[in-house]
C-alpha cells in the first residue's frame, strides 16, 4: 500500500482539526471516564518498525481527541486558561510548517523579525516603557524567572557582584518582598533562582489580596518587590503606583507578575486597574491566557535590557549574532520554537480595539455570572473587579459537592480553590471563544447542581 504524501497528510490533519473544532460546542468540555479509560490503547510495546502516517494521525484523533478538556471552547472557566484565537492558531500550523529555531536571527529572519515587531506592539499596548527588551517563552514562570534574574543580575553588579560569573556563594544577599497572596509561580522563579521560597518577606495583604503599602518593610540592601497585577483568585491589583514609588525612593527592583491581569492595560475601560505599573522594571506576562494564542506562550519584559542580556546571554565561537535585537540573549533558552508568531498574527488581527473587546466581554461575562449567582442567594467572596468570580454554595462541603456535580455534568467546567479559609469555587472567564449564551447555559447548570446539592442537605 503506497504510503500517504505529505501533502495529503497535512490535509488529513487540517480536516480532523477542523472537525474538532467544529463540534467543540456540543461536546462535554471534560471527557467522559470512558473518554479517559480508552486512552489506555496508546500503552503498547515500542514498534519494531515504521507505520504510515496516516495511521499514526488516525490513532491519535480516534483516541486522544475524545480524551481532551475542551479548554478552546466557550464553557471552560477553570484556572485562567484562554482559547486559541483563529489567526493565532492558524499562524502556529505555518510556523510549524517552517520549523524555525528562533533562537538567533541568522536561523529564522521572519520569527525574528516578526518578535522584534509584536515586542513593539505588545509595549504601546500594555502602556510599557518603549525601550524595554523582552523575550518570549514558555509562560508565566519562566517569564518570572527571566524577569528576576534580571533583578538578580542589576541588585549584585551594582554591588559589585558578577553572579554569573561567580555564582551566589559568598555574594551580598538580597532580600525578596513579596505579598502575601503571593502567586507560587514567583515562588518557584524564587527557588530556581537560589533566592529561596520561604526566605521572602511577606507582606500583608486586604481582604481582596492587595499588597498594603504601610506595611512595606525597610529595605537593608539589594532588594526584589514581587507586586501582583491580577489575583489569581479575586482578580485584585496590587497599589501599582504607591508600591513603586515607595521601592524605588530605597532602590529596590520592582517586579511585576501580570500573568493575566496585565492585559487590563490594554483596554480603557480596565486600565485604570493598572495605574501605576509602567513605573515597575520588570514584568511578566502569559500570551496563552488573555492574548489567546496556542500554549505555551509567555513574554518578559525588562525595563532594562542590557540587565536582560547581562543574565541571559552566552557566547560560544559557533554561535552567530548581528547587529540587531538576537532573541537568544533574552531567554534561558538557545533553541526553542517561534512562539512570537503567533502572537504577532493574534495582534495583528485583533488591533487594538479588538484586544479591547476581548478583555471587556470576558470581564462582562464574569460580572453576568456574579449576578446571577448572587441574585440566586449564592455568596459571592471576590469584588469582581476584572474576569475572576469566587462563589459560596454554603459550607465547604457542599461547595465541594457542586463543584464536583458540575465537572461531572460536563456542560461546564469550574475549579475549586480556598480563599480566607473558605472553600469556594473559581469561574475565571479568559477565552475569546465565550459567548452570551455559553453564560447562560452555563449558568443553569450551576444554579441547578446546587440545588441539587442543597436539597440533599450536609
Amino acid at each position: 500500500m503506497k504510503e500517504t504524501t505529505l501533502p495529503q497528510l497535512l490535509q488529513n490533519a487540517a480536516e480532523r482539526s477542523a472537525r474538532y473544532l467544529s463540534t467543540i460546542a456540543e461536546r462535554r468540555v471534560a471527557p467522559d471516564a470512558a473518554s479517559v479509560e480508552r486512552l489506555a490503547a496508546f500503552d503498547r510495546p515500542f514498534p519494531e518498525g515504521p507505520s504510515d502516517p496516516a495511521l499514526v494521525l488516525q490513532e491519535l484523533d480516534l483516541v486522544g481527541s475524545p480524551g481532551t478538556v475542551a479548554t478552546t471552547g466557550g464553557r471552560f472557566f477553570g484556572f485562567v486558561i484562554g482559547g486559541a484565537l483563529p489567526a493565532a492558531l492558524a499562524a502556529n500550523w505555518l510556523a510549524g510548517a517552517w520549523d524555525q529555531n528562533a533562537g538567533m536571527a541568522v536561523t529564522a529572519p521572519s520569527a525574528a523579525k516578526l518578535e522584534t515587531v509584536a515586542l513593539g506592539w505588545l509595549l504601546e499596548a500594555l502602556g510599557l516603557p518603549a525601550a524595554c527588551g523582552a523575550g518570549f517563552v514558555t509562560g508565566a514562570t519562566m517569564a518570572n524567572f527571566t524577569g528576576l534574574a534580571a533583578a538578580r543580575h542589576a541588585l549584585l553588579a551594582g554591588a559589585g557582584w558578577d553572579v554569573e560569573a561567580q555564582g551566589l556563594f559568598g555574594a551580598p544577599p538580597i532580600t525578596v518582598v513579596v505579598g502575601e497572596e503571593v502567586h507560587v509561580s514567583v515562588l518557584k522563579a524564587l527557588a530556581l533562582l537560589g533566592l529561596g521560597r520561604e526566605r521572602v518577606v511577606r507582606v500583608p495583604a486586604d481582604g481582596q489580596g492587595r499588597m498594603r503599602p504601610d506595611h512595606l518593610p525597610a529595605f537593608p540592601g539589594p532588594t526584589i518587590v514581587c507586586l501582583q497585577a491580577g489575583n489569581v483568585n479575586t482578580g485584585a491589583f496590587d497599589p501599582m503606583g504607591e508600591l513603586c514609588d515607595r521601592a524605588h525612593a530605597a532602590g529596590a527592583w520592582v517586579h511585576v507578575d501580570g500573568a493575566f491581569g496585565l492585559w487590563a492595560a490594554a483596554s480603557p475601560r480596565y486600565a485604570h486597574l493598572a495605574a501605576g505599573i509602567e513605573r515597575a522594571d520588570s514584568w511578566s506576562v502569559d500570551g496563552h491566557k488573555w492574548l489567546n494564542v496556542p500554549q505555551d506562550s509567555g513574554i518578559v519584559f525588562c525595563r532594562y535590557p542590557e540587565a536582560m542580556r547581562g543574565a541571559m546571554a552566552a557566547h560560544a565561537s559557533y554561535l552567530i549574532h548581528g547587529s540587531a535585537r538576537e532573541p537568544d540573549e533574552y531567554t534561558p533558552e538557545f533553541s526553542r520554537r517561534a512562539r512570537g508568531i503567533e502572537i504577532w498574527a493574534a495582534l495583528a488581527s485583533l488591533g487594538r480595539s479588538g484586544l479591547a473587546d476581548l478583555v471587556e466581554r470576558c470581564c462582562a461575562h464574569a460580572s453576568r455570572f456574579a449576578e446571577g449567582l448572587s441574585a440566586a442567594g449564592c455568596e459571592i467572596l471576590n469584588e469582581v473587579v476584572l474576569n475572576q468570580v469566587m462563589v459560596s454554595f454554603g459550607d465547604a462541603a457542599t461547595t465541594r459537592r457542586v463543584i464536583a456535580g458540575i465537572q461531572e455534568d460536563g456542560t461546564c467546567w469550574c475549579g475549586g480553590t480556598v480563599w480566607h479559609d473558605r472553600t469556594a469555587m473559581r469561574i475565571s472567564v479568559s477565552s475569546w471563544a465565550t459567548t452570551a449564551d455559553d453564560v447562560e447555559r452555563s449558568l443553569a447548570v450551576i444554579l441547578r447542581v446546587a440545588r441539587e446539592c442543597s436539597a440533599r442537605g450536609p
